[in-house]
């Protein structure tokens, strides 16, 4: 563990003002969407199909400038959804990966140690050693994680702050995003507490490997994305891997969906189905048989176990079309 600074060199000092005033743009006026179907249409021109919920959500999001949380099973499109979004808005996605153990010093801030020492030690004796160990904690040794980064961001468009699967993250981790999701605001103890100027867009993703605490749910709009119909699987098969052919999209979903129905450890999600539909497409099929799907299972299953129940399933489906 890392020994703080003096403390008579801790400076809690409540909001700061901008560091980069040369920086100071005003956020664009008018980029967002004016309504749910111009979000749709927008996330659409990023290849991205959402329903009019999501996109409801997303344009809630924007306007009342709440983090959306984004929870349902892997592959369905969560983390897809933050980066259509930063893209049909013209802004910096910023993303941070949660897994356990995440720290703040991973996660928003820390101080380059190594530099401030030899900062130190170029002074020489002479100088006020107090004044210089005051200085070193300036933000030319700060080292600017992802949190921070969003918070004390001076972009022309705000940036859309991913925070991804946040259910592998520590309950202690959500304990601090508490204070990012409410006030957009990170206290460091030896500058102040730095506000937001220009918010984020926080999108929060999660798969429900464990419960997430109400008090950051609390700070957040929700949003459940399911799994998507047929119809639509296909569409974001065509939309997503142009390569596959019409039948071949279909026939690929419709395997898909009925291997969802069976009780597989990791049931494959619409990520996996077009893989499944890219790897059939990259060697040459127009159209899918039950062998080149067994053959190419492992584009969409990733257990033993899995696979040796999905080859049981296409084959009983492959037995009821003959």
């Amino acid at each position: 563990m890392r020994a703080g600074p003096p403390s008579a060199l801790i400076c809690l000092t409540g909001a700061r003002r901008s560091r980069h005033p040369e920086r100071m743009d005003k956020p664009v006026v008018g980029a967002q969407p004016e309504s749910v179907d111009a979000v749709v249409e927008m996330l659409g021109a990023q290849d991205y199909l959402c329903d009019r919920r999501l996109a409801t959500a997303i344009l809630v999001s924007m306007r009342i400038r709440k983090p959306l949380f984004l929870e349902g099973e892997a592959g369905v499109g969560k983390t897809e959804a933050a980066r259509a979004l930063a893209a049909g808005l013209g802004a910096r996605l910023i993303r941070l990966q949660c897994y356990e153990g995440i720290d703040l010093a991973h996660a928003a801030y820390e101080w380059n140690y190594a530099r401030q020492l030899l900062h130190i030690r170029l002074l020489g004796e002479r100088e006020d050693r107090v004044r210089a160990e005051r200085d070193v904690f300036g933000d030319e040794f700060l080292l600017r994680r992802p949190l921070l980064d969003a918070i004390d961001n001076h972009d022309r468009v705000p940036p859309v702050l991913l925070i991804d699967e946040i259910d592998r993250s520590d309950e202690e981790f959500e304990a601090f995003l508490l204070e990012i999701l409410a006030d957009f605001a990170i206290s460091i103890p030896e500058l102040g507490t730095i506000r937001a100027e220009h918010p984020p867009l926080v999108i929060l993703t999660g798969n429900r490997t464990r419960e997430v605490h109400d008090a950051l749910k609390r700070r957040c709009l929700y949003h459940w994305i399911d799994y998507p119909d047929l119809e639509r699987e296909v569409a974001i098969v065509r939309v997503r891997a142009p390569e596959v052919s019409e039948r071949l999209g279909r026939q690929v979903a419709e395997v898909t969906q009925r291997l969802r129905g069976l009780d597989l450890y990791k049931v494959p999600g619409v990520a996996e189905t077009v893989d499944w539909a890219r790897a059939l497409a990259a060697l040459g099929y127009k159209e899918a048989t039950p062998a080149t799907l067994r053959e190419t299972m492992g584009a969409a299953i990733k257990h033993q176990e899995d696979l040796e129940r999905g080859a049981e399933a296409i084959a009983e489906l492959a037995a009821r079309s003959t």
